[in-house]
């Protein structure tokens, strides 16, 4: 509005000069005179709204095409104020506005070209008038498409500006949804570890407190070797439980210190998790096939299985009763890696199991887990006694 107003101030200290050079003054120039200035006035809103200024201009169209057939200064502005209708003006109205591109120069042409007092004859007026509104179309014209391509692009880079802020808003989002997942996976690796941990660390401090107040097993040397072998396993346990526990924490703090991180769990791992829970439960590892028989498995998909073998051993030392030994097997295929683990418990059901263990969490992180690699779970009592536990994940 500053520069429209400075361009408004500049046309009516033209005129202004105008007035002072010119000494006679006529009854059309004094209308002219007052029309200019009324329109430099008015261009005060020619970029904000456009509309009042076209119409303050056309009404002194209209009033020039009645006093006089000379062309006056204002209609230099008419390209101007078209591109600015054309750039700022929304349907239905610009349609009125397109119209009069076509209409005012033919009227301006013939009012020019017809003019009675030229002494032109009528085929040189037709010529000079067509002539004149090809012109003053084209004008218009070129105006009004430089308007309408500059609001084309005014209009792409406003949907660009909208798709790039659409874009940042969707990535703050999956980023956030990510987060949530993560927090979700870390939170059943800690159930994962705290309930096979302790449940290691009770029966360990179980069996060694048996030892310790009970003469009557064993002499005094065996008694003292077996608690300390509990002991042992309690202290490692513990020791790897809270390793496992400070890493996966350490994930989710906010602050700018780094995590330290711990290669990722896999079926490697199966035998060493075995070997740890040897001394609270029989356990018979075997391994079927050949690993390289099939593509590898990727990280998250062997972690599930370390985490379904571990949930499984955790469950049967938990509610598998005394005595109880299991079996793991491994079996490996073209298509799919088989993890089953049996016991010969009590045999729980999966509602036993669920009840148990507090809200089941257990069995739903290992179903989960088996799903979210495109595998299947069964899970439930044997036949005979005890409990199986059947994952299949594909390789692919």
């Amino acid at each position: 509005m500053i520069l429209d107003s400075v361009f408004a101030s500049v046309v009516v200290v033209a005129i202004s000069l105008v007035w002072i050079e010119q000494g006679h003054v006529s009854e059309h120039k004094t209308w002219m005179r007052v029309l200019v200035l009324v329109v430099a006035v008015s261009w005060v809103w020619a970029r904000s709204k456009p509309e009042i200024t076209a119409s303050v201009l056309v009404a002194s169209h209209l009033v020039q095409l009645a006093v006089t057939t000379d062309p006056w200064p204002q209609n230099a502005l008419v390209p101007i104020i078209v591109y600015q209708l054309s750039l700022k003006t929304d349907r239905p109205r610009r349609s009125f506005w397109w119209a009069l591109c076509f209409i005012a120069p033919i009227a301006a042409a013939v009012s020019w070209g017809f003019d009675p007092t030229s002494g032109l004859d009528t085929r040189t007026k037709l010529v000079q008038s067509a002539i004149t509104a090809v012109g003053c179309m084209a004008c218009c014209l070129a105006a009004w498409f430089a308007g309408s391509a500059a609001r084309d692009r005014r209009q792409t880079m406003e949907a660009l500006r909208q798709r790039a802020i659409d874009l940042e808003r969707e990535r703050d989002q999956s980023i956030k949804l990510a987060t949530q997942e993560e927090r979700a996976n870390i939170a059943r690796d800690m159930h994962d570890i705290v309930a096979h941990s302790l449940s290691v660390i009770v029966v360990q401090a179980d069996g060694g407190s048996y030892l310790a107040h009970h003469e009557e097993v064993g002499d005094a040397e065996t008694r003292l070797a077996a608690s300390g072998q509990a002991l042992d396993t309690i202290a490692s346990t513990a020791r790897h439980a809270l390793d496992e526990t400070r890493r996966l924490v350490g994930v989710l703090r906010d602050d700018d210190s780094t995590p330290e991180l711990a290669p990722t769990r896999g079926l490697d791992d199966i035998a060493h998790l075995v070997d740890e829970m040897k001394g609270a439960l029989s356990i018979d590892l075997t391994i079927e096939g050949d690993p390289e028989c099939h593509e590898p498995l990727s990280q998250g998909a062997e972690l599930a299985c370390y985490r379904i073998a571990q949930e499984a051993l955790t469950n049967a030392l938990k509610h598998g009763g005394p005595n109880t030994s299991a079996q793991v097997i491994v079996s490996h295929h073209p298509d799919d890696v088989t993890l089953e683990i049996l016991d010969d418990g009590r045999g729980a059901g999966v509602h036993g199991i669920k009840s148990a263990d507090g809200a089941g969490h257990g069995l739903v992180g290992m179903r989960e887990r088996v799903s979210a690699w495109g595998g299947t779970l069964d899970v439930g009592s044997r036949p005979d006694r005890g409990f199986r536990v059947h994952a299949v994940i594909p390789t692919h």
